[in-house]
């Protein structure tokens, strides 16, 4: 007898649950419905916008190393050009690295003043990784060495000199061979001791960095 009573109770428990389910099905079968549609789509739209992403991105790679190959081939105008078509319908990382691409290309075919141009236009942009926007201020402020003033280099690049900063050294350096170029020994002493006093200086920087001293020292026109 207790055995028959443990399965008719098992089959009222079995029948509740199915009742149950039907009612919540009835009830929330829609919701669910359109809750499982929703997690469909959603994975299937994020696997297409990976695919997308991951397509563009190549095909920008490939056109970025395109551009590269001209520049190599002694056509700096072609690849202008198309490192120019990159930076407006490019994806991820490559429009910024085609905007930095063309600097450089502008400077070497002595395009100076359009090669600080550029340098400085990324190291304003925003949007740009903040290790892009210094290394495009500190090519500007080296460019500006020879074409510019002390004080335009210093716009560019002073704001990088600060101990435990990653381009400090390269910083300091053009604002010491700015000072020099200037005339200005005594804050151009300054800048080449401070690369001499650092001592994770990178050892070709202070080697330089030492010789301008020595330079300076035999001027005497520096304390």
């Amino acid at each position: 007898m207790a055995q028959d009573d443990d399965s008719f109770f098992r089959e009222v428990n079995e029948e509740l649950r199915s009742d149950r389910m039907q009612y919540a099905w009835k009830r929330y079968g829609r919701i669910i419905l359109a809750i499982a549609a929703l997690v469909v789509i959603g994975t299937a739209a994020y696997r297409g916008y990976e695919y997308w992403q991951s397509h563009n991105s190549s095909q920008s790679g490939d056109r970025f190393i395109a551009a590269l190959k001209l520049a190599s081939e002694n056509k700096p105008d072609e690849a202008l050009a198309a490192l120019e078509a990159i930076e407006k319908d490019g994806t991820g990382s490559y429009p910024v690295l085609a905007h930095m691409r063309a600097g450089t290309i502008q400077a070497n075919k002595g395009d100076l003043s359009g090669a600080i141009a550029t340098f400085t236009a990324i190291g304003s942009q925003k949007d740009a990784p903040e290790a892009i926007r210094e290394l495009a201020k500190l090519r500007a402020g080296w460019l500006l060495i020879d074409t510019g003033t002390y004080e335009q280099v210093a716009a560019q690049v002073q704001v990088m000199t600060s101990p435990g900063q990653m381009l400090a050294n390269s910083a300091r350096e053009a604002l010491g061979l700015a000072a020099y170029k200037a005339g200005n020994m005594p804050q151009a002493k300054q800048w080449f001791q401070q690369i001499a006093n650092d001592t994770a200086a990178p050892r070709n920087v202070a080697n330089r960095a030492q010789i301008m001293l020595d330079n300076i020292a035999a001027s005497g026109k520096a304390p």
